[in-house]
């Protein structure tokens, strides 16, 4: 990496940086993270850099925190040390909801122009798995490509890629192979000079032998799937841009035992786009498509024209995209109730000490 448009910056960026203009302070991206730490290149070299504490109290969710792709004004501080003061506002983001009980956004890569979502063609391959990583990338603001690897697998190769495609809805669809190189060359319409192109998908899909492909060189370590389930153990342990030699930027990052959804309805109904246009047919407006009369998505369904599987993986995830909002509002009523009892109580406070002692 020789200079920042190499890694992706540009005028969009620059724009926003004007702010952050000191003379202490540089542009940099972060190109590796870790738990606690990040690796920045900036334009004199790499910085290992910490957050400073002044950011690091502003933050309110976890999602505000730097991520690998993420454009920051960094200080250098010295023997190859920096401290990130501030982080510019994302162009793209893949998010998911954090694991556990938080009603929080985790964003797994920043200012992605392209998603690959890798799936393996062996027992791996799952079309419902497929819907729920588009409606993730439809609402990251990049572009989706479905990468379906290990083609050398596969018998009925087209049929299969014919089958995705019905549910991709326009999305590019490229059937390859990691492992004997089959028609890897297809991805170099997606591999630009200075673009940056994000590797998502669970665990075993054959993200980093893939990498390790477009490389040219096993760079990064990979470890066997399990036979019985072709389950894989997570290879890559942190987030990590690698520049390719053509000029791209790949993002490695760990694979996905699972993907919780935080998106929004237009991610929903862009992955979905054919019951959404069914769904204006309907005879009542806010039509559910579970038991109302005159339904043309249920109807759809009778006809063979929908399957039934993707309207009810279309249901499953509104259900939770509805969940999910119903949890943010009460945790923002929460929040709201807890500053109204804060103001309160310093109001309290203020007038006991103007009160007059008339003892």
């Amino acid at each position: 990496m020789k200079n920042l448009t190499e890694i992706g910056w540009n005028d969009h960026f620059a724009a926003l940086f004007e702010s952050y203009s000191r003379n202490d302070l540089v542009p940099a991206r972060v190109v590796k993270q870790y738990r606690e730490r990040c690796l920045v290149a900036a334009e004199k070299g790499e910085l290992k850099a910490d957050i400073s504490g002044r950011l690091r109290h502003s933050i309110a969710n976890i999602s505000d925190f730097p991520v690998i792709g993420d454009w920051v004004a960094v200080e250098s501080v010295g023997h190859g040390r920096g401290v990130i003061h501030a982080v510019l506002p994302r162009r793209s983001a893949f998010t998911r909801k954090a694991a556990g009980d938080l009603t929080e956004a985790q964003v797994v890569a920043a200012n992605v122009d392209t998603v690959f979502l890798i799936t393996g063609l062996d027992g791996n391959f799952n079309l419902r798995r497929i819907e729920r990583y588009l409606t993730a990338a439809w609402d990251s603001g990049a572009s989706p490509v479905i990468v379906l690897n290990k083609a050398d697998l596969k018998l009925n190769l087209n049929e299969t890629v014919a089958e995705v495609e019905r549910i991709a809805r326009g999305v590019p669809v490229v059937a390859v192979s990691a492992n004997d190189g089959y028609n890897l060359d297809a991805l170099g319409t997606f591999l630009a000079p200075g673009r940056t192109v994000a590797m998502l998908g669970s665990s075993g899909v054959g993200k980093s032998t893939l990498i390790n492909r477009l490389l040219g060189e096993e760079r990064l370590r990979i470890r066997p799937v399990r036979e019985d389930d072709s389950r894989g153990r997570h290879t890559t342990t942190h987030r990590e841009i690698v520049a390719l030699p053509g000029g791209a930027l790949l993002i490695d990052t760990p694979g996905m035992r699972e993907l919780q959804l935080w998106a929004d309805d237009e991610g929903l109904d862009r992955s979905f786009d054919d019951i959404a246009g069914l769904a204006s047919r309907c005879r009542f407006a806010d039509c559910r498509h579970e038991a109302e009369p005159a339904c043309a998505v249920r109807e759809a369904v009778e006809r063979g024209s929908l399957d039934a599987r993707r309207l009810e993986n279309y249901l499953k995830q509104r259900r939770e995209l509805e969940f999910l909002a119903l949890k943010q509002d009460e945790k923002a009523r929460r929040r709201s109730e807890k500053a109204v009892g804060r103001k309160m109580a310093a109001l309290m406070k203020e007038v006991k000490r103007r009160k007059p002692n008339y003892q």
